[in-house]
């Protein structure tokens, strides 16, 4: 079906399928779920005997089908009292199930492993908030549709994805969409993810009566049918990629993209930006106090190398490296994130994996590779501190030290838990610090300094979609997680007021969840500058 070559272009499936790893490790998955779930519903469409463009469909969005899981992390950790990514694991099989069978999930999940008093306050938080999964769940459909469409996958994909949680029934989420209404694609997928976890967890008899039971209710029955005749004919449950790779020597990787119909769909260097911009945005949204970080430090490292001077090349690699330098940092819950200091906190290694989980998703695209190595080395120190290798300077490119410097500014710049950004002289004197210890480079830490002052585009009015001055501020605030009270004694109007600008925003922005005012946001760049 073609290599994806730098100078050919990049084969999109490639890239939905790193997506897809990225969107595992932010639901608490193992990597490798989506790929069983897209192997399994492409199974499933062929029972089906659906034609090449609908199968095409059902591909890609199992591959997309959990993109929108960031949108509310914060609000989930505060949930799950910090590991947001164990409790949507844990709730993973109950979400299309019935209140009932949520609400005793919840109350054996929450908090779990904590004094009994710290559960009990966790679990009355959560039933004293009955319209909260409502509200999750539709964000993530937003917020996943916006997302998809900014990768050239098509309406049909992105209006997919923005029904990700309607019910057979009727009893779903966003638009109680019943039957036949319900996107073919996702009526398939509903059954395939859940199937695919249940039948890892339980084992085959526990998913074959796990579908019978949500048959015509949750589920759409062709589709249970269907999924039911596949995981029939294979000897080891259902066609997980596992299974399917097991019988020809393949691995889940390649039975992916042989699964992929006709034609196979390259995109050109202008889509791949857009695409990891996407992704960028898509690991920034696991922090109120990371939203819109990884477009600063892309400015800042392509500044710094011009001010370096890198070569054109090289420039464009450091600015597609720190675009997703943080991918991996989904997969660190994000309660970790809002620490003052998450290297310190006694769960640091799973914090200093993230270069590593970067690496791991990017790296299985033939043409990204230079990108993931790159990105896999944004906290490597030159006197092997760093991690996630401790390499040393010799096995540090300039590329490297660049980005390392770019990273430790725009991490000083930045608040981060409860410590407040520093100041620029403060984060000027602590880079040339590193420097002089033999931490950072500095040649780099020169370079960084002085491109410092041009990361900050200042945007000019007409503000994006019609909104004023005032909303944008509004806007501001809300992107960083304070509530309606705490951005009216910030800015010093009324709670009521507050309330109004955001109805505004959300009407001329058109969006109806917090997590997706948040990405349009991000991707206006509205959340530094005047």
């Amino acid at each position: 079906m073609g290599d994806a070559t730098a100078s050919s272009g990049y084969r999109l499936t490639e890239l939905l399928a790193a997506i897809s790893l990225a969107t595992d490790l932010g639901t608490g998955q193992p990597m490798g779920g989506a790929i069983r779930t897209c192997l399994l519903s492409m199974a499933a469409a062929e029972e089906l005997g659906l034609d090449s463009r609908v199968r095409s469909e059902v591909h890609t969005v199992a591959l997309l089908s959990s993109i929108g899981c960031t949108s509310d992390a914060p609000e989930l950790a505060q949930v799950a009292g910090g590991d947001n990514l164990a409790f949507m694991a844990d709730m993973a099989t109950v979400i299309m199930g019935t209140n009932p069978e949520a609400a005793v999930r919840l109350v054996r999940t929450l908090g779990r492993g904590r004094p009994p008093l710290q559960r009990a306050r966790l679990v009355a938080a959560a039933f004293g908030d009955p319209r909260g999964p409502e509200r999750s769940l539709t964000a993530h459909c937003e917020v996943g549709a916006r997302l998809a469409d900014r990768l050239d996958v098509g309406a049909d994909v992105v209006h997919a994805l923005a029904h990700a949680y309607e019910r057979w029934d009727g009893r779903g989420v966003p638009d109680g969409l019943a039957g036949d209404d319900i996107p073919l694609s996702m009526r398939i997928i509903a059954v395939t993810r859940d199937v695919v976890i249940v039948e890892r967890l339980a084992g085959r008899e526990a998913a074959a009566a796990f579908l019978a039971g949500r048959r015509g209710t949750a589920y759409c029955p062709a589709a249970v049918d269907a999924v039911t005749a596949v995981m029939s004919r294979t000897a080891a449950g259902a066609a997980t990629a596992g299974a399917a790779a097991a019988g020809n020597g393949g691995s889940a990787w390649d039975e992916v993209l042989a699964a992929e119909p006709e034609p196979v769909r390259i995109i050109d260097p202008a889509s791949l930006d857009r695409t990891l911009e996407a992704l960028g945005d898509f690991a920034d949204l696991r922090s109120t106090r990371t939203r819109g970080r990884s477009a600063r430090l892309a400015v800042l490292a392509g500044d710094a190398a011009r001010a370096g001077g890198f070569a054109d090349r090289e420039r464009v690699l450091l600015r597609r490296a720190a675009r997703v330098a943080d991918l991996g940092a989904v997969g660190v819950p994000t309660g970790l994130w809002d620490e003052a200091d998450p290297s310190a906190s006694p769960e640091a290694e799973q914090v200093r994996m993230h270069p590593y989980l970067t690496e791991r998703v990017l790296g299985r695209c033939r043409g990204l590779e230079p990108i993931a190595e790159l990105a896999g080395t944004h906290h490597e120190r030159l006197d092997g501190s760093g991690y996630h290798r401790g390499l040393t300077a010799p096995h540090l490119s300039r590329a490297s030290r660049l980005l390392a410097a770019a990273d430790r500014f725009a991490t000083l710049t930045g608040s981060h838990g409860r410590r407040p950004a520093l100041s620029l002289e403060s984060a000027r004197d602590a880079l040339w610090a590193d420097a002089a210890a033999g931490r950072l480079d500095g040649e780099a830490v020169e370079a960084v300094l002085a491109a410092s002052g041009q990361s900050v585009r200042h945007h000019r009015s007409p503000r994006p979609a019609g909104l004023s001055d005032r909303e944008v501020e509004v806007l501001r605030l809300i992107s960083r997680g304070l509530r309606s009270r705490e951005v009216a004694e910030q800015l010093f109007i009324s709670r009521k007021t507050v309330e109004h600008h955001i109805e505004h925003i959300y009407a001329k922005i058109g969006v109806r969840t917090r997590p997706a005012a948040v990405l349009f946001a991000m991707e206006h760049d509205l959340l530094t500058g005047t």
